[in-house]
């Protein structure tokens, strides 16, 4: 996102904001499959368990249900409120700040990728998702693992700086 700030013309700011939507929601998608992997691990998990944590679909086979290899896709929202309500130790409160955000930046996302009307992205816009992608990050990580997510310090400074 900083780079947004320090480019000299609108369309070259407005590519470094969807890059940097696109990328914080890749990354929380990311962090949420890393946590499903890891969940997979438990022994206590019915089939539906399993079919969320691989997003694989699930029938019913010599009246036992299965997994197949069909994709079952999941709402990134779905699966971080299974997760977070199935695996952690505190259920999610999706009255703080940081729960619209989250779903502000994934409608944000969405309208970019699939865009259906014309919107901006403006850099408000992908400081506020940032931030709500961040928050949820350190709730599911102090919820699973009892303790803060380790980037959540840095806010939206991406640079070290030492």
């Amino acid at each position: 996102m900083e780079l947004s700030l320090s480019h000299n013309t609108e369309e070259g700011r407005t590519a470094y904001l969807h890059a940097a939507l696109s990328i914080g929601v890749s990354s929380l998608e990311a962090h949420l499959n890393a946590i499903s992997e890891e969940m997979l691990l438990k022994r206590d998990l019915s089939i539906l368990d399993r079919s969320i944590l691989t997003e694989l679909d699930y029938s019913l086979k010599n009246g036992e249900y299965i997994l197949t290899n069909n994709l079952k896709i999941y709402r990134i929202l779905e699966r971080y409120e299974f997760l977070h309500n199935r695996f952690g130790r505190l259920k999610l409160d999706k009255n703080q700040n940081w729960w619209s955000k989250l779903s502000n930046a994934l409608e944000a996302r969405n309208n970019l990728i699939h865009p259906k009307k014309n919107i901006k992205i403006t850099e408000e816009i992908v400081k506020s998702a940032l931030e709500g992608i961040l928050n949820a990050l350190d709730s599911i990580y102090f919820s699973l693992y009892k303790k803060k997510y380790p980037s959540i310090r840095r806010k939206l400074q991406s640079k070290m700086v030492f």
